[in-house]
């Protein structure tokens, strides 16, 4: 296997793909701390402002399929060039925006742009480390700097803003994308195996108007509950995602494979991966808001708070590929969830912020060998050739994982709260109530938090059931006695 081990150039080219992937990731977190400076500074209204912090993250779903694809057709490495530079250009749009429609526009490239550098990094990636074990470490690092952004992305951004003016946020991407523009060249393999298949118009419109259409409507029914529009763009969404994949069966050349969905252990990952995103991402989303709601930190304490966590998570995504060298992935996975399902009980049976975050602390450790492994099987479901399709199908779920759960389980929070609150606060605590009704609301805050993390422990033990029973044919990484590859089970190897 000594002949397919990656050496010193692809572990340097691996820290230059994970450099810009920490900066994109840092774009999703960074905004939040500096919109009331932007608000002010541009006089965005409430609308504009919605736009402003929406359009980046609806884009980046919306384009990733296509991204995927496009860069198994014209090579991975050109497409992640090209949306660098439209990242770093796009950067410095948004940091110099005069108003309110500028910076909408800037953030709608970085959008699009951002989506070009996620599938085809990792791809890049898959290409890069061919030794099942060297290549489940490498996606860890990479994950790593996804998670990064967010310990490092309020931390960051709180001392900039501290110093500097709210544009400057946005600046942190730019010397990244040139050390990519400049390095890249030199440290990434080019892309020999780009096909030479059409790109299905048709298809990337349907893909598009599908997770457009569906991205809107959870955004809009978790901010605001049930309302007629967007349940009808959620509803528009999934009809058109159903034509979109009938249509990709009929393909000589589809946009996606659906061949990656017919593998049941590529079918579970990708289920729970998405089902990990939305319950824990959820709860995150919710502690991060009972920091400041409830226990009155700052942003960037809040920020400061949530850090060990972050740092168990990364540790545990990074232990993950040496322990799966050793212990089959069923186990291993399904230990891991267990361990998150333990966190999340700690979170539903405690109002002490020290107990939130050591229990946050351990969902994220226990999320690692599913995260780490779980990628790594969905990218070997499909030829080298496709892996950019495989990544951005990985991706996309994450996406949808993430908006799923916010939706769902911040409806069923704010469900909770509504039942406890204090006639003076039926939407949220607001500043000024009294202190008894503002006790109330608060007790009625975290009755909400306990609900869904109680249930998101419950989903995610049922969920270890089911990957013990659908990985039990796995051996450990780069194991001699891996199973002959079947259509139904193509992944011998989460690598």
């Amino acid at each position: 296997m000594s002949d397919i081990r990656a050496g010193r150039r692809e572990w340097v080219g691996l820290a230059v793909l994970a450099i810009p992937s920490l900066l994109v990731s840092i774009d999703l977190f960074v905004l939040l701390l500096a919109m009331p400076r932007i608000t002010a500074d541009l006089r965005a209204g409430a609308t504009e402002q919605l736009w402003i912090i929406d359009t980046y993250g609806f884009l980046l779903s919306a384009f990733l399929i296509t991204m995927g694809a496009l860069g198994d057709r014209i090579g991975r490495r050109r497409l992640l060039f090209l949306g660098a530079a439209a990242f770093g250009g796009a950067s410095v749009l948004a940091a110099y925006a005069t108003d309110p429609l500028l910076l909408i526009a800037a953030r709608a490239l970085l959008g699009v742009a951002g989506a070009a550098i996620g599938p085809t990094t990792l791809a890049l990636i898959s290409g890069m480390f061919r030794d099942p074990r060297q290549r489940a470490t490498a996606i860890g690092v990479w994950l790593v700097s996804l998670m990064g952004g967010s310990a490092v992305g309020p931390v960051v951004g709180g001392v900039l803003l501290a110093h500097f003016w709210w544009g400057s946020v946005f600046l942190l991407a730019v010397p990244a994308m040139v050390l990519l523009l400049a390095l890249g060249p030199v440290l990434l393999p080019a892309d020999r195996r780009a096909g030479r298949a059409p790109l299905d118009l048709v298809s990337v419109g349907l893909s598009l108007a599908a997770i457009l259409a569906a991205v809107y409507g959870i955004k809009e029914l978790a901010r605001y509950g049930f309302a007629p529009l967007p349940s009808a763009a959620l509803a528009a969404g999934a009809a058109i995602g159903v034509v979109f994949a009938r249509r990709q069966r009929t393909l000589a050349h589809p946009l996606l494979d659906v061949a990656l969905f017919r593998a049941s252990t590529a079918r579970t990952a990708l289920g729970g991966m998405l089902v990990n995103t939305m319950l824990p991402g959820a709860t995150m989303v919710l502690i991060t808001q009972y920091l400041q709601l409830v226990a009155g930190f700052t942003p960037l304490r809040a920020g400061l708070a949530m850090l060990p966590a972050v740092v168990t998570g990364i540790v545990a995504v990074q232990a993950a590929p040496l322990a799966a060298r050793r212990v089959r992935p069923a186990p291993l996975i399904a230990a891991g969830l267990a361990a998150s399902a333990a966190g999340l009980v700690l979170v539903a049976s405690t109002d002490s912020v020290v107990g939130m975050v050591a229990g946050l602390g351990l969902v994220n450790a226990g999320a690692g060998p599913l995260v780490t492994l779980g990628t790594g099987i969905v990218i070997a479901a499909l030829p080298p050739e496709k892996a950019g399709s495989a990544a951005s199908v990985s991706q996309t779920g994450n996406e949808f994982g993430f908006a799923l759960g916010v939706a769902v389980l911040g409806s069923v929070a704010a469900a909770v709260y509504r039942h406890g609150a204090p006639p003076e606060a039926p939407d949220g605590i607001v500043p000024g109530l009294p202190s008894a009704a503002l006790d109330q609301a608060r007790d009625a805050y975290v009755d909400g938090l306990h609900v869904v993390a109680a249930l998101s422990a419950v989903a995610l033990l049922t969920l270890a059931l089911l990957v013990l029973r659908s990985f039990r044919d796995l051996r450990p990484i780069g194991a001699p006695d891996q199973p002959t590859a079947t259509r139904d089970n193509p992944v011998a190897t989460p690598g």
